[in-house]
């Protein structure tokens, strides 16, 4: 079977990460899987939670929001809900573990480094286009305190691993790389895979949407996402070499 776009099942879609997108922020990308876009912006903050404070140990944290018409129909602002969606705060919390994989903390000091990851147009895989734009913003806040002699050590050393995120899934009994929205709906299996850039797991999310899936899906699947995460980790090399 085909997929909607015509690419191979093993194949990415397109994949740009434009630095300094903001002027404002300490680190900023916006990052783009396809049609799927999510700016992604770093800001560096004295001060660490309470729960931090005396440990001589930085901050990593995450936000992840949705525009009201990211999708194909509008959606309502949680701010006026009054109440963030138990989505959202997993999602949020998937990426902050996903970047305090990469980075050493006691080198931040006791600041902290806040995430924000805003989609700005969905079509599937928003989550993994978040954790892989938001390193390369995070490695641009990082070299930010570096240069103003904030930071014990160099941003390479300090970010000591790179993380990227992808999506796979089985859609019409076959394992897919990189699932846009229509796949994404009617994939039997669904699964998020977070990588650093020598290939170890640091998250590993699946599920079985319509039934159960084998051992050998599994394995297909975790295959394919490696694959998927080492491209994308040499394309945050190419985006960070300027």
């Amino acid at each position: 079977m085909a997929r909607p776009d015509g690419r191979r099942p093993d194949q990415l879609r397109p994949v740009t990460l434009t630095r300094g997108w903001s002027r404002h922020a300490e680190g900023s990308v916006l990052v783009e899987f396809g049609d799927t876009r999510v700016l992604c912006t770093a800001s560096v903050a004295e001060g660490v939670p309470r729960w931090r404070k005396g440990s001589g140990l930085g901050w990593v944290t995450a936000e992840y929001s949705m525009l009201p018409r990211s999708t194909t129909t509008r959606s309502e602002r949680e701010s006026v809900r009054g109440k963030i969606g138990g989505r959202t705060h997993e999602i949020s919390r998937l990426i902050g573990r996903s970047l305090r994989a990469c980075i050493d903390l006691k080198a931040l000091g006791e600041n902290s480094i806040v995430l924000d990851c805003d989609v700005l147009q969905a079509d599937g895989g928003t989550r993994t286009a978040a954790i892989t734009g938001a390193y390369v913003a995070l490695y641009d806040a990082v070299s930010w305190l570096a240069a103003r002699k904030a930071l014990a050590g160099t941003p390479e050393t300090v970010m000591h691993r790179s993380v990227a995120a992808i999506s796979v899934g089985i859609v019409a009994g076959e394992p897919r790389l990189d699932l846009n929205y229509d796949e994404d709906v009617a994939a039997e299996v669904d699964m998020n895979v977070v990588c650093t850039g020598t290939g170890e797991f640091v998250e590993v999310q699946g599920t079985g949407e319509a039934g159960v899936f084998a051992r050998e899906q599994l394995d297909a699947l975790l295959d394919l996402g490696v694959l998927g995460c080492a491209e994308l980790t040499e394309a945050q090399r190419k985006a960070l070499a300027g």
